[in-house]
């Protein structure tokens, strides 16, 4: 029984790691739920702000 002392720790870590399974698939069902589609990854307000800084750089630069 000496060599399980690695065991006492699993199962703790187990419902951790379910749980946080649970809360993210929560997140994905509720929203597409209320939205009707699954929610875009990296689409927030700064990445929204990147993609137009970007694209106004590339405008600048192709222009001269």
């Amino acid at each position: 029984m000496a060599k399980l002392f690695w065991l006492e720790p699993v199962l703790p870590l187990g419902i951790i790691a379910g749980m946080l399974c649970v809360m993210g698939n929560a997140q994905y069902y509720i929203h597409r739920a209320a939205h009707g589609r699954p929610k875009h990854i990296g689409n927030d307000v700064w990445d929204v702000a990147m993609e137009r800084r970007d694209k106004k750089i590339v405008e600048q630069y192709s222009a001269n």
